[in-house]
């Protein structure tokens, strides 16, 4: 009997290979089937700040452009607070088809390290899909304020400490991170107002309540050309071709300050690949196509395609440096 067991056990070895092996291939074509099917309703793109916001617009913009490539609607659900937190534990904890969405700021990578105690792991439980466009803010104060320039309003401000503000779309959001990187480099004491998205600290700042606020160009371009306010810089490295007189903040006597803003599509992280495949060829095609370019050209923004890897890597690489700046500018949850 002994010299019969090594026959047996090699015989229920190789059928348990042939079983794994088959198991595999089905679940690959369950899979491969189930991108072909997907979608069969409607999906959602989350955002976490109000209607009229930055990321809010451009969101907007691609989900019409891929309810037409998909042949499914697309609709946006605004879920504004905790700094998008909420949304993104939404979307962290919906079912992984396919159908709810992420689409967030560059904020997303801030709230780590703002939020000790987030109930979603940033990098483990979402999944970038792709990011969609980059935009700069414009630095923008009320005409009523009377200021010259950038280096006007800072040494007004330097002059009565802690008795100015500026407002943001949310503490940790990009509004207030390129705030901070300005105030910091500034060398400069004011008090942050978070609001719960860019209309309201539009609103506020419009009326003078507010000293300064950094807004989403595609929000603030409209106010700007109306005359409802005054934009006194750029926040990115380089200037805008909307404003191509509006200095950047390095530029206006600030080094250090610029900042960019980016807004990426995200899924939870059990979301099949090849449905996150799909969704990011389709998106990136969107991207990629002239008419979209010149649409987001007309807003302020720009195209910012990547794939689903590159899109990780690099939110990754941006998480663990964004932290730095936390902790240098003091930002905590309020």
């Amino acid at each position: 009997m002994t010299k019969t067991s090594a026959p047996k056990s090699k015989t229920l070895a190789s059928g348990f290979l042939k079983l794994a092996l088959t198991t595999l291939a089905l679940t690959g074509l369950s899979l491969q089937a189930q991108a072909q099917d997907w979608p069969k309703q409607s999906i959602k793109f989350v955002v976490p700040f109000t209607a009229g916001s930055g990321t809010d617009i451009v969101a907007r913009a691609v989900a019409e452009k891929l309810g037409t490539a998909l042949g499914q609607p697309v609709v946006i659900e605004n879920k504004p607070g905790a700094g998008g937190t909420i949304a993104a534990n939404q979307v962290a904890k919906a079912n992984p088809d396919g159908y709810t969405l992420l689409v967030h700021s560059s904020g997303h990578v801030v709230n780590p390290a703002i939020y000790p105690n987030l109930p979603y792991d940033t990098l483990n439980d979402l999944v970038g899909i792709t990011s969609l466009a980059s935009l700069p803010n414009v630095m923008v104060v009320s005409p009523s304020k009377g200021y010259k320039d950038v280096k006007d309003l800072i040494a007004k401000v330097k002059a009565k400490p802690d008795s100015f503000n500026y407002a943001s779309a949310g503490t940790g959001s990009a509004t207030h991170i390129n705030a901070e990187k300005f105030r910091v480099a500034a060398g400069i004491n004011a008090t942050h107002i978070p609001f719960k998205g860019t209309p309201e600290a539009l609103t506020e700042t419009i009326s003078g309540r507010i000293d300064w606020f950094f807004a989403p160009i595609v929000s603030a371009l409209p106010l700007i050309k109306d005359g409802k306010l005054q934009v006194l810089a750029v926040g990115t490295p380089k200037r805008s071709d909307d404003l191509p007189n509006t200095p950047t903040t390095t530029e206006a006597g600030v080094p250090g300050s610029e900042y960019t803003f980016w807004v990426g599509m995200l899924a939870p992280s059990k979301t099949p690949k090849p449905v996150l495949d799909k969704l990011n060829a389709e998106v990136v095609k969107i991207l990629n196509s002239p008419e979209f370019k010149t649409k987001l050209d007309n807003i302020g923004a720009a195209p910012m395609p990547m794939s689903s890897a590159a899109f990780n890597g690099f939110i990754k690489s941006e998480t663990e440096g964004i932290a730095k700046l936390v902790q240098a500018a003091g930002i905590k949850a309020n």
